[in-house]
């Protein structure tokens, strides 16, 4: 059940500061401000539809069902006693059905993680605990643990990384009950996860991340026992200036995704994705719309080709790929765990959200980057 919330401007808003400030390297304090500032836009609007919610459920409660009755029995003691109960030293896995809608709200509202193939390995891994930074940060498995080990793990740093975000739930929304907190809690770890998990899947060097899809696998450079990956280079230019040179340009990009690094043939037609910036989105959607003999206006591209807007793609810059041809995994369900450390947040409880993620492209021609040049064009006649 896909969740929606009404009237997210200042979310959405503070979002896109987040990604920004991420995908811009700014340091680790201006990163956790921006984070602040989208969960505190988040917990503002939350608490406003709560309360809207809250009155409109009093009105119809006898003949209604009221929202913690939509929980199911593992979801309401868990979510009951979050607050109270989950102490630093005890982590707890969420609700499998919790953890379920995570997983389908993150793939429905972020095309791009739907497409790009991420699954739910549904693994049951054991979590190591390490200090975090108050955003949503990348780490290894087993980077530097703070406390005492039950036992000794070596660092396989190829299987997966371990992806942490703080989770704060405003003490206000206890007054709501449990499926608030539920809904609260999923929202949250839904946005901090998938943003962090685009930015890796499409960007991420290697570095205690996924290795993203515009990364130069074969070309790894180890520094310090770290290996790293450089940005691909581009493939090519695309214009979609007019309808042949569209045709040309889409033709080198199937032709380019048609064969596997060992030189086989791949059919890809139907399979090809490209993924565009919000912003040049709309100029590309801008050079394939004509209106046609009946006064209608129609948008096609040759091939099927299928795109996705990404917050986390840069501007002037495409991204091509095949589906089924990227790994992408979250697993270890999520746990969480009350973060004890002190800090100014009176109104306030604060956890801490754990999940394994894994992303690899199969070869170096499964996905490729692409200049956008559209300054030119020749305009299309009607018909």
């Amino acid at each position: 059940m896909t969740m929606k919330l009404k009237g997210m401007e200042t979310f959405n808003e503070a979002k896109a500061a987040f990604i920004a400030a991420v995908k811009s390297g700014a340091n680790e304090e201006e990163q956790g401000q921006a984070y602040a500032s989208m969960i505190d836009g988040l917990a503002s609007d939350v608490l406003e539809e709560a309360k809207i919610a809250a009155r409109q459920e009093a009105e119809q409660y006898a003949i209604g069902t009221p929202a913690d009755g939509k929980l199911s029995a593992g979801q309401r003691k868990f979510f009951n006693e979050v607050t109270t109960e989950v102490g630093y030293k005890e982590e707890k896995l969420l609700p499998q059905e919790t953890i379920d809608e995570i997983f389908e709200d993150m793939t429905t509202e972020h095309p791009l993680l739907s497409k790009i193939g991420l699954k739910n390995a549904g693994l049951r891994l054991k979590f190591l605990k390490s200090e975090t930074t108050g955003i949503a940060v990348w780490g290894k498995i087993f980077g530097e643990i703070k406390g005492q080990l039950d036992a000794a793990f070596s660092d396989e740093e190829e299987i997966s990384n371990k992806l942490t975000a703080f989770v704060v739930i405003p003490k206000d929304l206890r007054d709501f009950g449990p499926a608030w907190i539920e809904r609260f809690v999923r929202l949250q770890i839904q946005e901090a996860f998938s943003v962090a998990l685009e930015l890796a899947f499409l960007t991420g060097d290697g570095q205690d991340k996924p290795i993203g899809l515009d990364r130069d696998i074969n070309n790894g450079t180890i520094t310090g026992g770290v290996t790293t990956y450089p940005k691909k280079a581009a493939e090519g230019t695309l214009t979609f200036a007019d309808p042949k040179a569209t045709v040309n340009e889409l033709t080198a990009v199937y032709e380019y995704h048609s064969t596997k690094e060992n030189g086989k043939s791949l059919s890809v037609g139907g399979k090809v994705v490209m993924v565009v910036s919000p912003m040049d989105s709309w100029k590309v959607r801008a050079q394939y719309t004509h209106l046609n003999q009946n006064g209608v206006y129609v948008t096609a591209l040759p091939f099927n080709l299928d795109i996705v807007e990404s917050e986390a793609m840069t501007q002037n810059e495409t991204l091509t790929f095949v589906t089924g041809r990227y790994d992408a995994y979250v697993g270890g369900g999520v746990k969480i765990n009350k973060f004890d450390q002190t800090l100014a947040l009176e109104d306030l409880e604060l956890f801490v959200a754990k999940q394994f993620a894994f992303g690899k492209a199969k070869d170096i021609k499964a996905s490729a980057i692409w200049t956008l040049d559209m300054t030119t064009t020749e305009t299309v006649p009607a018909g």
